[in-house]
């Protein structure tokens, strides 16, 4: 459930450490002195376990070292912004600054009615299981709140994005709009073997070769599909693919269907036990998006890197005044 992994990865958003605790956290490790607030190297792991777990499945040996190095130093480096964050707003309670309860209640009930139907119950034997109470996850969502908050109130929401911005990004991108051939398809398919009745009695190939004739003599091709076509996903809508692109199909079946002009009926292809006839309806050769059309995503983009640029700079201030000790 999604919710379980927001509460383990929202229990990272760490509070100042009650002196009680510093036995336990020193006997866990400290992976980072953040000015007087600890992270541990469990809560690192926490926070990157299922990716961790599913970087194991995929490398090994030194390659899997270095990818999860990579990734506990990008897990550590995002929880020491967020205790910068934190420890900020903290300053500012000082002078009146606060997050009301009823903000903090919201985001809770949310919860409760988007995860747990709104059974308040199956929500708090949830916490229990996780070992939080509901005033532990308050505190977690406030976190998360505040962190949410600040980071908003720091980008200016004045950006302008010029035209030369965007064309320019158009110009180095232009492979991300990229459109690929594509062709409308109607297929016909028959397998040896099926129990599918053909006409006289005759075998699939030759079955293959007369529904061919009856279409190039001008047979309706979806008419004939719902007849004779053995590809139940297809055949209730007369062998109807809509529009595919080349590494839809098997190699063989693309190479042929996409050398066919719109109109053109292919001659029968054997694969293996089946044969299949290709009618090409329509064809699109492959393009590019014009920029007219996707210069409103470009300028949404483009604003949204501005306002990580800005937020990342905020952040590099609040380093620079802090004594950051990284110790894992």
């Amino acid at each position: 459930m999604r919710f379980l992994y927001l509460i383990t990865a929202c229990s990272l958003l760490l509070a100042r450490i009650p002196a009680v605790a510093q036995q336990a956290e020193v006997l866990d490790g400290v992976a980072a002195i953040v000015n007087k607030d600890v992270i541990t190297i469990s809560q690192v792991r926490e926070l990157i376990g299922s990716r961790e777990r599913s970087l194991r499945e995929v490398y090994s040996g030194p390659d899997l070292a270095n990818k999860v190095k990579e990734m506990r130093l990008a897990a550590l480096k995002d929880l020491v912004d967020r205790q910068l964050i934190i420890q900020e707003f903290r300053k500012m309670q000082e002078k009146g600054a606060n997050i009301p309860d009823y903000v903090v209640d919201d985001r809770v009930q949310t919860i409760i009615r988007e995860e747990f139907g709104g059974d308040r119950s199956a929500f708090v034997r949830t916490l229990q299981a996780q070992g939080y109470s509901v005033t532990r996850f308050k505190e977690i969502e406030k976190d998360k709140i505040v962190v949410q908050a600040m980071r908003q109130a720091k980008v200016n929401e004045d950006f302008v994005i010029s035209p030369t911005q965007i064309q320019t990004f158009y110009n180095k991108n232009k492979a991300s709009y990229a459109l690929p051939e594509q062709i409308k398809l109607r297929m016909i398919v028959l397998r040896e073997g099926s129990g599918t009745d053909v006409p006289g009695g005759e075998n699939k190939s030759q079955t293959a070769d007369e529904i061919r004739q009856k279409l190039v003599a001008g047979a309706e091709f979806p008419r004939m599909a719902e007849m004779y076509s053995e590809d139940e996903g297809t055949r209730d809508n007369g062998g109807d693919w809509g529009w595919i692109e080349r590494n839809t199909l098997n190699e063989q079946l693309s190479s042929v269907a996409f050398a066919l002009s719109p109109g053109q009926i292919s001659p029968v292809v054997k694969l293996g036990d089946s044969y299949y006839i290709i009618l090409v309806e329509a064809k699109k050769n492959a393009s590019v998006k014009p920029m007219s059309d996707v210069r409103d995503e470009i300028e949404k983009n483009l604003i949204q890197q501005e306002r990580m640029k800005t937020q990342q700079r905020w952040i590099d201030t609040l380093r620079a005044k802090a004594y950051i000790k990284i110790l894992s």
